[in-house]
Order: C-alpha cells, then sequence, then structure tokens
C-alpha cells in the first residue's frame, strides 16, 4: 500500500534529504546528458512544485519514491 505525501508539508531539510536519495537512487535516468546532484534535486523539486510528480510512501519497502502525478491510478491507497 502506498501513502501519498505532500511535499509541502515536509520541513525543507527532510524534502532536501528525501530528494537527495531519489536523485542518487541507481537506474536514475535523465537522458542522454549527464546532470550534477544539484541540478537533479532542482529538476525534482520543480516537478514536484508544478504538480507534475507527487511524492509516494511504499509501506512495503519503507522507501518514498516520486511518480509521475498522472500515474496515480496504478498505485494502491486502499
Amino acid at each position: 500500500m502506498d501513502t501519498l505525501i505532500p511535499y509541502d508539508s515536509l520541513a525543507k531539510d527532510t524534502l532536501e534529504t528525501i530528494l537527495d536519495d531519489i536523485v542518487s537512487r541507481d537506474g536514475t535516468d535523465y537522458g542522454d546528458y549527464e546532470l550534477s546532484a544539484e541540478q537533479k534535486r532542482q529538476q525534482a523539486l520543480k516537478a514536484l512544485t508544478s504538480g507534475t510528480a507527487v511524492l509516494l510512501f511504499d509501506t512495503e519497502s519503507e522507501t518514498i519514491k516520486m511518480v509521475p502525478k498522472d500515474t496515480l491510478s496504478h498505485y494502491d491507497f486502499s
């Protein structure tokens, strides 16, 4: 089961830690060019603030992931 986490309810330091974790995970693909960790973090924050992405807490794996908002119907919120 997944739980939606409003990014704007998080303390600034907590959000930065979560974004650092997300952008540093293996398998994260940003296209044909390499971005710095700061650029990746800014891209992720922009996606959250624009509403195109959301943060989800996965209760099974106990991890937070960022997913496109238009894919929420694929997740279990029951």
